[in-house]
Order: C-alpha cells, then sequence, then structure tokens
C-alpha cells in the first residue's frame, strides 16, 4: 500500500509561540538566543530577521551588527514544551501514528484515513486550518509518500500552505532542488560537490556513479543515492507510551549552592516517592535533568540498585549522578526527576519483612507525612536546617 505521510512545520516555533502572548514581537525581527554573552549561538531566527541576513547558528554579536533593531529573546524551554503539548492533542486526534521530530515539526501518517477524513491533502488543509483557528500557529504542510519528501515540501511551500507531492513524482520533485536540502550533505560535502566536482543540484547527484558517490559519502553513499531519487522507507515512529512519575521545578532564583540543590533534588525524589506509594508503583530506572542558566542541559539516567517507592531508598542515587554531573560553577535554573520502568508489585509480601529499626522508623516517618499532605496538601509540610 502507497503510503500518505504529512509533515506538519512551524517556522520558527518558539518565536511563533512566544508572538502570542507578545503580540508586540509581530512584524518585527526576533531571534532565540542565550543572553549575556556575544558569542552565543542563535537558536531561531524570525523571517522578518532572516531577509535581514541572519541566520541561525549565527553569533548573537554579529546577528546585532548585522540588525541593530533585532529583539533578542531567551530560551524559554517551559512554554516551547507546553505548546508542544498543545499541539500533540490537535494532531493526535487524526492519527495515532503521529512523530514530533523536533518542536514544531510533526509527521503524521495518515494511510487508510480517506473514509475518515478524506484524501490526504484534504487531511492536511484540515489540520492547518485547525491550528491556526484554535492555536494562532501559521504552519506549512507537505504531503508525500515518505518523511523525507513530506518534509522538503513543507519547508518549500508556497503561500497556499500545502504542497502535496504526487504518488511516483517524488523524483521529478528533487531533482531541480539545490542539493543541500537532502539530509546527511553536511558544509563539507557540499563543498566537495560543488568546488570539485561542480554539482549543486539533486537530479547531479543522482546520475553520479556510485563509485564516486562512495568516495564522497562513505558509507552513506548508497543512502544518498536513494534519497535523491525521493526514496525514504523511515516509518513514522509514534511517540512512547511507557509510563512516567516526574516532577520538576524553575528555581525562583538560579542557584550554585551543592547544598541547597541537593536540598531541591531531595523534594522533587519525595514528591515522586509519594505518586509512586499512591500507584504502588516499583521503578527499576531513574534519572534527572538540571538546566544551567546559560541554558546548557544536562540529562542523566541510572538503573535503580533496589527495587523500592520509599523516597530514602530513591533518592541516594540521584544524589550520585547529581554530583558526578554538576561540575560547571554556572548556576542552575530548571531541575527535573523522573522514574521509569515499573516491576509489578510483589505478589506476596513476607511474613517476617528484614527492616532494621532504623528503616521502620523511616517508613513511618514518610507515611505520616504522607497522610498530612493528603489532607492538607503539599505545602504543609515546610523543611528547615538547624541552626
Amino acid at each position: 500500500m502507497y503510503r500518505h505521510i504529512i509533515h506538519l512545520h512551524i517556522p520558527a516555533f518558539p518565536i511563533a509561540v512566544a508572538r502570542i502572548s507578545q503580540p508586540e514581537l509581530r512584524d518585527r525581527p526576533v531571534a532565540v538566543a542565550p543572553p549575556h554573552s556575544e558569542r552565543a549561538l542563535i537558536l531561531s531566527v524570525s523571517p522578518e530577521a532572516r531577509r535581514k541576513g541572519i541566520f541561525k547558528s549565527m553569533p548573537l554579536g554579529k546577528a546585532m551588527k548585522f540588525c541593530p533593531d533585532l529583539t533578542v529573546l531567551p530560551p524559554n524551554r517551559d512554554l516551547t514544551g507546553k505548546a508542544c503539548k498543545v499541539l500533540a492533542r490537535v494532531v493526535k486526534q487524526y492519527t495515532p501514528l503521529w512523530e514530533p521530530s523536533r518542536p514544531g515539526h510533526i509527521y503524521l501518517d495518515v494511510t487508510g484515513t480517506e473514509r475518515l477524513w478524506g484524501r490526504a491533502k484534504e487531511t492536511a488543509s484540515r489540520l492547518r486550518r485547525e491550528i491556526k483557528e484554535h492555536l494562532r500557529l501559521s504552519g506549512m504542510v507537505g504531503v508525500a509518500g515518505n518523511k523525507m519528501v513530506s518534509s522538503i515540501a513543507s519547508r518549500i511551500v508556497s503561500s497556499e500552505g500545502v504542497l502535496d507531492v504526487d504518488h511516483g513524482q517524488e523524483s521529478l520533485f528533487m531533482a531541480p532542488l539545490k542539493a543541500s536540502i537532502l539530509p546527511g550533505i553536511g558544509h563539507i560535502r557540499r563543498r566537495i560537490l560543488l568546488e570539485e566536482l561542480n554539482i549543486s543540484l539533486v537530479r547531479e547527484v543522482a546520475a553520479l556513479d556510485m563509485g564516486i558517490l562512495k568516495l564522497v559519502f562513505g558509507r552513506q553513499a548508497y543512502v544518498i543515492h536513494q534519497r535523491a531519487l525521493g526514496i525514504d522507507p523511515t516509518p513514522v515512529y509514534p511517540p512512547r507510551m511507557e509510563p512516567t512519575v516526574a516532577e520538576e521545578v524553575t528555581l525562583p532564583r538560579d542557584e550554585n549552592d551543592d547544598e541547597k540543590l541537593l536540598g531541591v533534588l531531595y523534594r522533587l525524589v519525595e514528591r515522586c516517592s509519594h505518586q509512586l506509594l499512591s500507584r504502588t508503583l516499583f521503578p527499576r530506572k531513574a534519572g534527572l535533568i538540571f538546566r544551567y542558566t546559560d541554558q546548557e542541559e544536562i540529562i542523566r539516567q541510572i538503573n535503580l540498585p533496589h527495587v523500592s517507592l520509599w523516597d530514602f531508598d530513591l533518592y541516594a542515587p540521584l544524589e550520585r549522578i547529581f554530583l558526578r554531573a554538576c561540575r560547571r560553577r554556572v548556576r542552575v535554573r530548571f531541575m527535573k526527576v523522573w522514574f521509569q520502568d515499573f516491576s509489578p508489585p510483589f505478589s506476596q509480601l513476607s511474613l517476617f519483612p528484614a527492616r532494621s529499626p532504623i528503616t521502620e522508623k523511616k517508613t513511618q516517618m514518610t507515611q505520616a507525612l504522607n497522610r498530612i499532605r493528603e489532607r492538607y496538601g503539599d505545602e504543609a509540610i515546610k523543611y528547615g536546617r538547624p541552626a
């Protein structure tokens, strides 16, 4: 069966989301970059800024010289994440096979949904219209028989907003495009193609002998040739549905004091432990994310040495990986803890549990604290340190 793949592309997604709550940013050159450094690289560029010569990965200082009236926004991962979740709620109504490739970019496999939504192009138009009306986000949509061609179509689409590449026409569609549009052709290989082989178009790559392609692309030669012909068998991977228990916090003040950060970490683990206890879940894997002020993000995960749902058991492994990972002197702004890979509850409890008196007291204390939270809320428990 021939596939019908839709690629939704919302250009400069973080800026488009920011403009919803800040209308004054519309029709102005805007870029997203970490603040406080001229050497910081630009992460996202509005169309207005692009027309003035600003591009992604340009140093911020250089961009400001090109465009003195450039408005620079700091990365806001929380806002972008929330927008992605709202966008996902709209998309998943159309098909269970949808794949978020990165913020503002989503693939949908609508093969076999004609009786429900009509032809793929009609589905794409309806999706684009719904996102525009309900989320106030303008998206471009490509429709094709595979992910690569639909993605490229969404990037070169005209003002109509939807470009449908007919079945069997993928090679003709790709032929006149610049070779740099092919996935897997980086800056160095692009220079080799242009300067040494005088090749600039996709059809010229498709016409190359396999031996020459291997000299340029090595083991990727066959894949590049297939892509130049508009062939991409990659399936649409739906998001993982693995259950997760997680807690996160954006610190009210950026912090680099290990004792204070470990206190925040314990509080997050404790909240997760309360969820695990209420749902009788025993995690075998844990992980944490923390983000510095300059937006560098560190992700670590670990297999838990013991199956437990008590915070005093879960905290120690996370403390160790946090102390090993948090080496910079830059302040931390955001922390998140999660637990996954749950084992089933024990089918039979021991009549004589081998608990030490200390462990028994910790368990009783944790249960008492949880009862207080359930009755009076999380804020009923406050932590302090003896003088």
